[in-house]
């Protein structure tokens, strides 16, 4: 009685329809136990899933089965791109291709390395007049007179002469077969070097010698690439300080009477030099030129009454010797140790060095 009492009150239970559309038998008493509990456990609440890592394989995978699923859609996707490979690879990322179609490489291999502002300098040069000519205002200015500016000036007022003629055309194109005078010296355009040797004895202070003897010349061979003259001379056998320069104007201020360069000798006499005869020499010694005279004389503190200096700025012919001689001494030694300002100092006897800038400065000062 009680089974059927429960079929009554319990509806009966319809099974679901199958995939393949046939309806499915009625489960048995056996089978519904199984159902229920599945049931009851559907209904507790699930657990959220953890979300999985995934591999490096995978993930290459599923990048690979990507790019080719997904469509062009004009932004990249898949691997990120690096631009480096573009730089380091080149044209081989890229199979091969030329990444510009338009571009042409010259043929010429200086082509190749001209930049921009490079090939723009090479167009400005090639519009310059040729290096056979140059002109005048540069020509003196190279020579180290004065400035281009400055040069100008003195082309207005005539006082350069190309080849005979004076020239007062602004622009005036100079070859460097022409001869340029100026303040009647003859300039070259140059670079002024300026070389101080310490002259041993034995060398005379010319640029050639008929009977082949040392010149200075050969002392300062290597010292400049242009060709220098010496400054003044010193005889063979006085020693000391010698200017050599390329630079004719200032040669001829520097000896020039009227500009008064102070030269400094140290003397050593065959015997002692008396007192009487050295205020004389202060005074002034007549020789044939005329009067020579000093500027100072005096003993060397700490030598011997033989050797003194003395100061002198006349530019006669062995004018210290014949001084000395003309009392009736003779000069063993002669040594030169200034000159216009510039020493022997750190010079070793037979070596030279070029001025600076700061003693060049001085001597166009003293000059000027």
């Amino acid at each position: 009685m009680s089974r059927d009492r429960n079929s009554k009150s319990k509806p009966k239970r319809i099974s679901k329809i199958s995939n393949s559309g046939s309806p499915s038998k009625p489960r048995t008493q056996k089978s519904a136990r199984p159902r229920v509990e599945k049931s009851e456990e559907s209904k507790e609440p699930k657990a959220p899933k953890e979300p999985r890592l995934m591999s490096q394989s995978e993930a290459k995978s599923y990048e690979k089965s990507f790019d080719r699923t997904s469509k062009p859609t004009g932004k990249r996707s898949g691997k990120s791109f690096d631009t480096r490979d573009k730089y380091v690879k080149g044209d081989s990322k890229f199979g091969g291709k030329k990444l510009f179609k338009n571009y042409v490489r010259p043929e010429d291999e200086g082509e190749k390395t001209r930049s921009f502002v490079q090939k723009r300098r090479f167009d400005k040069l090639a519009k310059e007049v040729p290096k056979e000519t140059i002109r005048l205002n540069k020509y003196i200015a190279n020579s180290g007179i004065c400035s281009r500016r400055e040069a100008d000036e003195l082309i207005t007022q005539g006082l350069v002469v190309v080849n005979g003629a004076v020239v007062t055309e602004m622009g005036y194109q100079v070859q460097k077969t022409d001869k340029v005078i100026f303040d009647g010296q003859g300039i070259t355009p140059e670079k002024p070097v300026y070389v101080l040797l310490n002259k041993p004895k034995g060398y005379i202070s010319t640029t050639k010698d008929e009977k082949a003897r040392k010149t200075v010349m050969d002392l300062v061979a290597n010292a400049s690439p242009y060709r220098v003259f010496p400054v003044g001379r010193l005889d063979r056998s006085t020693t000391g300080v010698i200017l050599l320069t390329n630079d004719g104007h200032m040669t001829k201020k520097l000896t020039h009477p009227s500009f008064n360069m102070k030269k400094i000798y140290h003397v050593t006499l065959d015997r002692k030099l008396d007192r009487a005869d050295l205020n004389a020499i202060a005074e002034g010694i007549r020789l044939e030129e005329g009067v020579a005279e000093v500027d100072s004389i005096s003993y060397i503190e700490g030598k011997p009454k033989n050797e003194v200096g003395i100061e002198i700025h006349i530019g006669w012919n062995r004018v210290v010797r014949r001084i000395f001689q003309r009392l009736g001494y003779e000069v063993e030694l002669l040594d030169r140790v200034m000159f216009a300002g510039l020493t022997k100092k750190n010079i070793k006897r037979g070596h030279w060095r070029i001025l600076t800038e700061l003693e060049v400065n001085n001597l166009k000062m003293m000059s000027s």
